[in-house]
């Protein structure tokens, strides 16, 4: 969406995370994408409600609101965009107090908590899921999920063996990672496997000692690295969050999902049921994932027979025609 805006003669600005997690010391993905676009980053230092124990998180939900304000006041925006999340609360709230229209996108077919608290201060919400509608009466629409460009003119290439793809979003998974490490020794596949590069766990250093002729890690893949790897995998590893799960789809592939549990109303799972239910995907749940769960059901994907969903591929304009629309 930034790409197609900016193709627009808009100028971005990106309020975002610098760390994918507390205490983590690695640059996360998304500022290595955002920065990789010339984009300004802006890191939005808010907290969150949900599952948050820690005193010292929560400190950051006041300081988020300041923050966003400050950032809000010295920017001047003419509009924001929101795709949920606990960053988009602040920033839509006080976009709102200060007369700054917004328009936010729901990506999953459940209503997370940040997108139910500002659908009241949001002039539009753009949805995925036809589903989704019934959540915010006469404010929302149905438009399908923007997709990477990439993704609509990438070929496969051919690979000696069936390719493995593992990827636990673009953080990675620790607890994927370990299964995938266990099990590595009887996945006769070509393996290209993302690790992310969480500084707390080492799991890229760990993968990068393993000398095994048909495996390959990577810490991080930039766009089009990671839609050439989906549309080369004959069977993907992964989470199951909104993106991954619109471009399985799209693309038609056999997929073994490993929802996060622990996601605001089980998200993720419903999410992977759209995949399960359409043929393409079997569910792994996290409580009985290990490497001989793991080998198993790799082995039940390959013998799928999925077919790829009608999906709008159409998103990305719509939604920054949408924007036009309200931020004149």
């Amino acid at each position: 969406m930034a790409k197609e805006l900016k193709n627009k003669g808009w100028k971005i600005v990106w309020f975002g995370h610098r760390h994918s997690a507390w205490g983590d010391t690695s640059d996360s993905a998304e500022y290595k994408e955002v920065t990789a676009e010339n984009i300004k980053f802006y890191n939005l230092l808010a907290g969150k409600f949900h599952k948050t124990f820690n005193p010292l998180k929560l400190i950051r939900i006041p300081w988020g609101f300041i923050h966003a304000c400050y950032l809000l006041l010295l920017l001047k925006p003419r509009g924001i965009v929101s795709f949920g999340g606990y960053l988009a609360v602040p920033t839509v709230i006080m976009g709102w107090v200060m007369g700054i229209p917004s328009v936010t996108h729901e990506q999953t077919i459940t209503q997370g908590w940040a997108n139910k608290l500002i659908s009241k201060f949001v002039i539009k919400i753009a949805v995925t899921w036809k589903e989704s509608i019934k959540n915010y009466d006469n404010k929302a629409v149905q438009i399908g999920l923007p997709l990477r460009p990439e993704i609509l003119k990438v070929k496969k290439r051919i690979t000696k063996r069936p390719l493995l793809f593992i990827t636990g979003g673009k953080q990675g998974s620790h607890v994927i990672n370990e299964a995938v490490f266990a099990a590595l020794p009887n996945l006769k596949y070509d393996i290209l496997h993302q690790t992310g590069n969480n500084s707390e766990f080492g799991d890229f250093e760990k993968a990068k000692a393993i000398k095994l002729s048909n495996y390959k890690c990577v810490d991080y893949l930039n766009a089009s690295e990671q839609i050439q790897a989906l549309v080369d995998a004959d069977v993907v590893i992964s989470r199951s969050g909104a993106h991954i799960i619109y471009e399985l789809g799209y693309l038609g592939k056999k997929c073994v999902l490993i929802p996060i549990p622990w996601v605001s109303h089980n998200e993720q799972y419903k999410n992977a049921l759209v995949l399960q239910q359409a043929g393409m995907a079997i569910i792994l749940t996290q409580d009985k994932l290990n490497d001989r769960s793991l080998i198993d059901t790799i082995e039940d994907a390959k013998k799928l027979e999925p077919k790829k969903l009608i999906l709008p591929r159409d998103a990305s304009q719509k939604m920054a025609n949408l924007c036009e629309s309200y931020f004149g």
